[in-house]
């Protein structure tokens, strides 16, 4: 059987007055990612997961950040793209596990509602998809809620 496993890791700053969107989740807050896209940070360690598995490179050789075109795109967009790039390869996604670590707000509400969301773009079932939020205990850039961070892991199995 050919399998492959792929890890992906994203940070983004958070600043005042910007949405925060993760897992294609708005989430209340008085901070959001700065980025170009719309800044969805465990979407972004998603896709990167997904192209490390196919030794792809990461969204950003995809997606660059100086191209307008994906200037506060949805990020599932993004991900339903790498997903029919994971397909055109003949794999399909067997489970991913997503981690976001930051320290406001509490995201344990919004968990179910992400992973229905991820598990809608990737087709594949909600039981497949694990999304976990942890703080930093008030240390390092996400402690300081200077930031965001997500890693993901997910596995691939050859159709």
């Amino acid at each position: 059987m050919d399998i492959r496993i792929g890890h992906g890791f994203d940070v983004h700053a958070l600043a005042e007055g910007l949405r925060l969107v993760l897992c294609g989740v708005e989430i209340e807050h008085t901070k959001g990612c700065v980025a170009h896209s719309d800044g969805d940070v465990a979407i972004h360690a998603i896709c990167d997961s997904l192209l490390g598995a196919l030794a792809l490179g990461d969204i950003g050789k995809l997606f660059p950040d100086t191209d307008q075109q994906y200037k506060g795109i949805d990020s599932r967009k993004l991900l339903k793209h790498v997903v029919e790039i994971v397909t055109n390869n003949g794999y399909s996604i067997s489970n991913i596990d997503c981690t976001i670590a930051m320290q406001r707000p509490k995201l344990r509400p919004h968990i179910d509602t992400m992973r229905e969301r991820i598990a809608e773009v990737v087709g594949i079932d909600v039981d497949r998809i694990s999304v976990k939020a942890t703080t930093t205990e008030r240390l390092g850039f996400e402690g300081r809620e200077e930031g965001v961070s997500a890693t993901a892991v997910t596995l691939l199995i050859k159709a």
